[in-house]
């Protein structure tokens, strides 16, 4: 039961198959098995339980929510009222919020079961799960014997899904980190439109660019998912207050006739040849199922690397600004004033790379150079917007590879930290254009490494992606992961 969809796992719950007791306890005993993942950083095996129990009482008397009994992992950077929420740094090692996120409280109201906080990047900057203080996330897909990177920074839930310790798990995407690790570990990851979903309650690292997502086994669970955890929230002054679509039901609907624009400038030297021949795989599904492939130019997509590790570096200098030892989080010890309390906190507290990202970030700020690096990629900015917005005028969706090449292996990433961002390639526009992205896993490459491909679509247009992502997949017909290999 631990390797089903989380639609057949609803639909098995409510016919009474088993019960959210017997599929929780089966999760927790996974996790306790597959430690050596280390997908988790806390796990709430009492509460998970205790919300079991509660969820088979409800669905007995026939008044189940949409997710009522369904076992999730959650990102550790959504606020749990009462939980332990790190974000993957020593900084908030010891933190426990007052108050529940928006998105995992519209998952409790739905009935979920939370199992834990999945392992993350420390404060989801990252793109292979190796800056956690608690230590690297491993891929359940291996090579050979050699162990894989997850992706970053949602690598701790895109574990725990792939390796079956549960049945989906929330993310978080600043520049591709919901999309990228669902394609290093064979899952679905879905991000949405900027504003879709509420951003109350997560621990910030980028305000313009971090969107909460799903990520998931299948195009028709993160469909589910989603319809859940969006919404207008008053508490976030980003919110949008679109409606929610019954995003499920266009999973199955025929694209004939659909524009797909293939981006020309997204054929870059360093991409694999796998990753090649499986976007030519997904361009010939599409052609298949009557779309009309058409040649589209993004042309400033040759700055949106840059611009991404101007402008978020720059928002996370000033969103970490709070973590100074006086509030909460981590305080260091033996400081003999309130200055040098700040320096020792801030230096014992934070990661090499979140370090670098601060030091990045308040360098463009500063006077002399926020001119020359803020404004100037505020402006490309608007630039890469207006190219797609160019695009979506000719074209229904965008498709593309999420990465650049299949997970690589622990103690095989670059040392060259700009060399590792490199992994964001295809993701970051979507975040810089404040558009819905979704990757779906389409094929193995020829090490038996997850590939995965790339819809975009105009805001707010999550059923398109719903839509064109499950004809991609139906076709696909990728294997999941039977087993934790290697």
């Amino acid at each position: 039961m631990h390797r089903l969809s989380l639609f057949d796992t609803k639909k098995a719950l409510l016919e009474r198959k088993f019960s959210s007791v017997e599929l929780t306890q089966c999760f927790l005993e996974r996790m306790e098995k597959h430690r050596d993942l280390n997908a988790f950083i806390t796990v709430c095996a009492d509460e998970a339980l205790e919300a079991a129990r509660q969820s088979d009482i409800k669905i007995s008397a026939g008044s189940a929510g949409e997710l009522e009994g369904i076992p999730l992992a959650i990102k550790d950077l959504f606020l749990t009222k009462g939980i332990r929420t790190t974000a993957g740094s020593k900084m908030l090692h010891n933190f426990v919020p007052p108050y529940e996120s928006t998105v995992t409280r519209k998952l409790l109201d739905a009935g979920a079961v939370f199992l834990g906080k999945a392992n993350m990047d420390e404060f989801a900057m990252g793109s292979a799960n190796i800056t956690s203080y608690y230590g690297r996330v491993i891929n359940p897909w291996s090579c050979g014997n050699k162990k894989l990177v997850p992706g970053g920074s949602s690598g701790g839930s895109a574990a725990a899904v792939a390796g079956h310790l549960c049945v989906a798990a929330t993310a978080s995407d600043t520049g591709g980190s919901i999309r990228q690790p669902a394609a290093f570990c064979g899952l679905v990851g879905l991000k949405p439109t900027y504003g879709r979903c509420s951003r109350y309650g997560m621990v910030a690292f980028a305000s313009s660019l971090d969107q909460a997502g799903p990520i998931a086994k299948t195009v028709k669970d993160a469909a589910i998912f989603l319809r859940v955890i969006s919404g207008y929230d008053p508490k976030d002054s980003t919110s949008a207050p679109e409606p929610i679509a019954d995003f499920e039901s266009f999973a199955g609907k025929s694209i004939a006739g659909m524009k797909i624009g293939i981006p020309r400038e997204y054929s870059i030297d360093g991409m694999s040849n796998d990753v090649s021949d499986a976007w030519q795989f997904g361009i010939d599904i599409m052609r298949n199922a009557g779309a009309e492939i058409v040649d589209v130019s993004l042309p400033h997509t040759k700055h949106a690397l840059p611009t991404y590790y101007i402008i978020s570096p720059a928002e996370a200098s000033a969103n970490l600004a709070r973590y100074d030892g006086v509030r909460y989080g981590f305080r260091a010890e033996g400081a003999k004033s309130l200055n040098e309390m700040y320096k020792k906190t801030r230096q014992e507290g934070f990661g090499a790379e979140v370090k670098r990202r601060i030091l990045v970030g308040t360098y463009v700020l500063s006077a002399g150079y926020y001119d020359a690096y803020y404004l100037k990629a505020l402006k490309v900015r608007e630039l890469i917007k207006k190219d797609f917005a160019d695009a979506f005028g000719r074209v229904d969706m965008l498709l593309m590879p999420t990465t650049p090449h299949g997970a690589f292996a622990f103690g095989e990433e670059p040392d060259d930290p700009v060399s590792m961002y490199l992994n964001d390639i295809f993701t970051v526009t979507a975040n810089m254009a404040e558009l819905p992205g979704i990757s779906v896993p389409i094929c193995l490459d020829n090490l038996h490494r997850p590939l995965g491909l790339q819809l975009m679509a105009p805001k707010f247009r999550e059923d398109l992606l719903i839509q064109g992502g499950y004809i991609l997949e139906q076709s696909a017909n990728f294997p999941i992961l039977d087993e934790i290999e290697g």
